[in-house]
């Protein structure tokens, strides 16, 4: 039996996602100080952390980084706090997710890495920067697919270009230290 929430209570919380939506980190401030849970999610399973980082919010999504939120959070659809960012193409927030734990690789099972996302859309920068902080350019998503297989896919030309260098780079440094 699930418990059902009030009005007001409902109402409340429509009102928390709208300040952290909004990155109203003045107002989201005492609400978490007084006791509100940093990992609420909403029916379609985002997180605060998820709609603060996701439309932007620097100061708010660190503020809820600093009070427990969990950047592995997947919501509904199988995206992390750093996927949807990758998506956004916000370095700040990238680099702000990884240094609070975010997993360069994280993902639900059956979803896209953050390096899969940055392929996909040609974000030639943030691809470089997720392979600097560790992510596997050969992962396979749930269809066997690599990040460059999933760029050449989405007519991302560009990523497709440098994954494919990086990629040969990669397997030569890796069969130099092999030796």
């Amino acid at each position: 039996m699930s418990e059902q929430l009030d009005d007001e209570t409902l109402a409340f919380a429509e009102r928390v996602f709208n300040l952290v939506r909004a990155g109203d980190t003045e107002q989201i401030g005492p609400v978490l100080e007084a006791g509100l849970p940093a990992n609420m999610r909403n029916s379609a399973g985002d997180s605060l952390l998820m709609l603060a980082s996701y439309h932007g919010h620097l100061q708010t999504t660190r503020l809820l980084l600093q009070n427990g939120a969990d950047p592995e959070l997947a919501n509904d659809r199988g995206q992390t706090p750093l996927s949807g960012v990758v998506f956004k193409g916000n370095n700040a927030l990238v680099d702000l997710l990884l240094e609070h734990g975010a997993a360069v690789d994280g993902r639900p099972e059956g979803g896209k890495t953050p390096l899969m996302f940055a392929a996909m859309f040609n974000r030639c920068d943030l691809v470089k920067r997720l392979l600097d902080a560790g992510a596997d350019i050969n992962a396979l998503d749930h269809q066997g697919n690599r990040p460059r297989d999933l760029a050449v896919a989405m007519g991302a030309d560009d990523a497709a270009v440098l994954l494919e260098k990086l990629g040969q780079e990669y397997t030569a440094g890796s069969e130099t230290k092999a030796q």
